[in-house]
């Protein structure tokens, strides 16, 4: 682990799907009950607001960004207005990122270390072996790179990284710099991919597919553009954009469109949607009743980006709901991509996440090309952006870019679109040094409209209790630590 505190509180943490020791990791499948449990941990929530890695990841990249604004019930002024310190951010608005993605970690690598050993029980478990090695692989690499978006400054070969952790360890460790943490993250991602399944057959799984989506994603951070664009092309050859009929399927989880990689949410995991649109009810009447309250809600911002005429987009992602204006003090507008199946239903604003999707590495590749040079005609970011456009607005002109800067800021708008709720803006602003600009509507406070680019809020503190266990992990600029 990171740090001793986050090694002590996971050695004290009591979970059903928790198996660890030499006896516990006998087997092959004992181990693939393990890599189960660590997959849990990028999911598992509480009824109303996330505590899993993967939730507090969306909900992050909408709180810290101009993605949300508050509901009718805000207590998040520390994260939302960026006054947040090495005491809070991990208690107050329960931004953990360090104990959810080393916990992870922690799981994976007991696998790693057990996995050569274990006892096969049937022909079929060698081949088992491989693949529960290479979704161990493919979920430490995409766990320390998520702790890079959280506590890292913008890719920087000579700059801090986290701790890459290959081994379960109390011993206490400074921070890597992060060329050799990126080696680490690359690395495993190429060693997962032969191992992984070669098909999306199994899309809450790890399969080949679904590193070839980590990979454009991290090379993407890395500025490394022709990883990056290669890697997109790769992903996009293989699962195509979805048509305009097929779309709203993707956020009904009526399909599998564009994913190779989802958590599956269920009732027992927990309601994604929550923390957005609050939980209705029905009365002794049937009719329906408004949440007692509703935490987050979209920005005038985003809802203003959008054509709502045309864009497909809008209906599934928005919605202006007439239940709710009916109620005074009640905001109306929420987020419906999360819905679940319906207000007052069982799995009401229960929804798989989905952690990569085609329309992702469009962007990608469309950002690489312009980077390049490649803004314009066949080939180029440009094509690659109204062929995104045309899948998502009825109606679509195609457009035409007189030069690079217009088509990245292109890019950067139709990702906030695209992407929104899924758990990037935040981060898309700050690796591309852009500040965090409100409206007026959406900021509490006039101090918190704007957050500049590079302040150092933009990286997260190291939390003093992690500090107090491993008194080698350096803070991060800008945050004193007691």
């Amino acid at each position: 682990m990171s740090a001793t505190t986050s090694c002590n509180n996971l050695l004290d943490i009591k979970e059903t799907d928790f198996l660890g020791g030499e006896l516990a990791l006998r087997t092959v499948k004992n181990n693939e009950s393990l890599l189960t449990g660590a997959y849990a941990a990028l999911g598992s929530q509480t009824d109303i607001v996330g505590d899993g890695a993967a939730e507090m990841g969306i909900r992050a990249a909408g709180v810290f960004s101009d993605e949300v604004k508050p509901g009718d019930f805000y207590n998040a002024q520390t994260t939302h207005e960026w006054q947040f310190s090495p005491d809070d951010v991990g208690i107050r608005d329960s931004y953990t990122a360090i104990d959810n993605f080393y916990r992870v970690i922690d799981r994976v690598n007991r696998v790693l270390t057990a996995l050569p050993n274990a006892v096969k029980e049937a022909d079929s478990d060698e081949a088992l072996r491989q693949k529960v090695k290479g979704e161990a692989l493919f979920l430490r690499a995409y766990a320390h790179f998520e702790l890079f978006r959280y506590y890292c400054k913008n890719y920087d070969p000579a700059g801090l990284g986290m701790i890459y952790m290959t081994e379960s360890s109390l011993v206490a460790r400074s921070r890597d710099l992060m060329g050799p943490y990126f080696e680490n993250i690359l690395k495993d991602i190429a060693e997962s991919k032969p191992l992984l399944a070669q098909d999306v057959a199994d899309v809450y799984r790890a399969n080949m597919l679904s590193a070839v989506g980590l990979n454009a994603r991290v090379a993407l951070y890395m500025r490394n553009w022709d990883e990056a664009a290669k890697s997109a092309t790769e992903y996009i050859n293989a699962l195509p954009l979805a048509s305009k009929s097929e779309f709203p399927g993707i956020w009904t989880d009526a399909n599998k469109k564009e994913s190779a990689f989802k958590l599956a949410r269920t009732l027992a995991a927990g309601r994604v949607g929550s923390i957005y649109r609050g939980v209705f009810a029905r009365n002794a009447a049937g009719n329906l009743v408004a949440p007692a309250s509703i935490l987050w809600v979209p920005s005038d911002k985003l809802w203003n980006m959008f054509d709502k005429t045309n864009d497909i987009r809008f209906k599934e992602y928005l919605i202006d709901e007439p239940i709710l204006a009916a109620v005074t003090g009640k905001p109306s507008k929420i987020v419906n991509k999360y819905r679940g199946t319906g207000y007052a239903s069982t799995n009401e604003n229960v929804n798989d996440i989905k952690v990569f999707r085609t329309a992702e590495m469009y962007l990608i590749r469309a950002e690489a090309r312009a980077e390049q040079g490649q803004f314009t005609g066949a080939n180029s970011g440009e094509s690659d952006l109204n062929a995104l456009r045309e899948a998502r607005i009825n109606s679509y002109t195609n457009q035409i870019f007189s030069s690079k800067d217009a088509l990245i800021q292109a890019v950067m708008d139709e990702r906030f679109k695209e992407l929104a709720f899924e758990g990037h803006r935040f981060w898309d602003l700050k690796r591309r040094s852009l500040p965090v600009q409100r409206l007026a509507s959406d900021a509490p406070t006039p101090a918190s409209a704007t957050l500049q680019a590079n302040d150092y809020h933009f990286v997260l503190p190291i939390p003093n209790a992690e500090i107090s266990g491993n008194p080698l992990i350096q803070q991060n600029e800008g945050y004193a630590t007691k």
